[in-house]
């Protein structure tokens, strides 16, 4: 038995799982994978297309789409915690496609607006700009995100973490070179 708090030891697991059980569980780890990796690609295309992460490109986005937003709003939009977003926001204003003013009545608040060099890469940019993960959970029909999500909540509920530690961190860009991937 490990340390970690998610290991079941080998002992309690059980042996008698059918055939069809056994290939429903592996199919559905390929899902999982398949998943990912289109994630990654996704995210590798848009890189190489445009010069920044597709998280970034989805700030920018998002910036563009409504001038003026803060970063708690970035944070809250793409479902990253702030201090990740505040960094994400760094890296976009170091290549000059957005800018942090303080213009509105309450001088604390910082508020973001895209430059005309960003406002010219979205239009260049290939799309979804908001990921692929979320263009396809937005294409899905009612029912199918129903279940889809209680089905996740409760996998998440069994490998028995703490939802926080991982739900709030974009998932890495990896490595994935396969440039077959598009999403429409």
């Amino acid at each position: 038995m490990t340390n970690e708090p998610n290991s079941t030891p080998a002992s309690s697991r059980s042996p008698r799982r059918s055939q069809a059980r056994r290939v429903q569980e592996v199919a559905i780890i390929r899902h999982f994978r398949t998943v990912v990796k289109a994630i990654q690609a996704h995210s590798a295309w848009v890189e190489r297309q445009c010069g920044v992460s597709a998280a970034q490109l989805w700030a920018l986005w998002e910036i563009h789409a409504e001038p003026g937003l803060r970063v708690k709003d970035i944070s809250e939009r793409l479902s990253i915690r702030p201090a990740t977003a505040s960094n994400l926001l760094d890296k976009i204003e170091s290549k000059g496609l957005i800018v942090r003013d303080r213009c509105g009545p309450d001088q604390r608040v910082v508020q973001l607006f895209p430059t005309d060099q960003g406002a010219e890469l979205l239009a260049n940019a290939p799309g979804p700009a908001e990921g692929a993960l979320l263009n396809a959970l937005v294409r899905m029909d009612d029912g199918a995100l129903d279940e889809l999500g209680n089905s996740l909540g409760a996998l998440v509920e069994i490998l028995a973490i703490r939802e926080e530690e991982f739900a709030m961190a974009p998932i890495p860009s990896g490595s994935y070179k396969n440039d077959t991937f598009r999403a429409s």
